[in-house]
């Protein structure tokens, strides 16, 4: 091919390919596709913090403070005592506990845990907004660590209960109470594990675990989703040192709510009964009645 045949060959080439760059710089980008494994709203959220949900619960989570006079023996040493006796005289000791709660009705009802108030003398509680209040029981539960105490104030802000059927492992949990007296605090973790038992603290357990930072103070507040929907009440920790190590427990609403209203109702849990007893049936019980099973249960 001669130059001039050349030129006449590669201008026209070059002006469609430069016309080609044009029209694709020129056009729009499409839309992208949808996943099909696209995020939720509350997860789409999440990914640029927790605001909202705090925002919906904090108004429902108070901090709680009991006092209790606990008589404790004073000790007479010579010569106000007796030689070689020493002779006890009561003392008033005044003894202070913490703990949070969460508002459940407008007009001033309050769930929280049973061993927050246990014995207390007095309890006080401290709005979000800084307003302070005494209270009084309505009843509480010691099997289930639940008890509802009862504020005159109107027009509170009651939180939101979630389905508990919906809480799933891995779901981002924010608990929200008032650790060693500071002030309301919000930490952030999932759900560990769900229906957790045997850890020997109420008589009927089951748990939802998280490694949200729950610690001294914190009992009787909220455990929240990411929609500040109300997932379970904190109740403990689990420690060796008695500081947080990513292990604390909740009690779900499932259980919560049926305890909820039975104490608002009639002031204690009305449970069901056999009217039998039983023990466990060993070898030796078993070899003295005669038995040829070594293992069951005696009525």
């Amino acid at each position: 091919m001669n130059r001039s045949h050349w030129r006449q060959f590669f201008w026209p080439v070059l002006a469609g390919l430069a016309l080609a760059a044009i029209a694709l710089l020129l056009r729009a980008p499409d839309e992208p596709a949808a996943s099909s494994g696209s995020l939720q709203d509350s997860e789409r959220d999440a990914v640029h913090g927790y605001a909202a949900a705090v925002a919906n619960a904090l108004p429902s989570v108070v901090n709680i403070y009991t006092l209790r006079v606990v008589n404790t023996p004073r000790y007479l040493a010579p010569p106000w005592g007796n030689f070689g006796l020493r002779r006890a005289t009561p003392e008033n000791r005044i003894s202070r506990g913490l703990g949070s709660g969460v508002i459940v009705r407008g007009d001033g009802f309050i769930i929280t845990n049973h061993h927050v108030i246990d014995k207390a003398d007095r309890i006080g509680v401290m709005l979000h907004d800084g307003r302070t209040r005494n209270a009084t029981v309505i009843g509480s539960d010691e099997a289930t660590d639940i008890a509802v105490l009862k504020i005159d104030v109107e027009a509170l802000n009651p939180i939101e209960f979630a389905n508990p059927d919906a809480v799933r492992i891995g779901d981002i949990v924010l608990a929200i109470g008032n650790p060693y007296g500071i002030g309301q605090t919000v930490t952030q973790g999932i759900v560990s594990a769900l229906g957790r038992y045997g850890i020997r603290l109420n008589t009927y357990e089951s748990y939802i675990q998280t490694d949200a930072a729950i610690n001294n103070g914190n009992s009787g507040g909220a455990l929240v989703n990411t929609r500040g929907e109300l997932v379970g009440i904190n109740s403990a920790l689990y420690s060796k040192t008695g500081n947080f190590n990513g292990i604390g427990f909740a009690i779900p609403n499932d259980i919560s709510r049926h305890v909820l209203q039975q104490l608002i109702e009639n002031g204690e849990v009305i449970r069901g009964w056999l009217g039998v007893s039983g023990e466990e049936l060993t070898a030796p019980r078993a070899e003295y009645f005669g038995f040829k099973i070594q293992r069951g249960l005696l009525i």
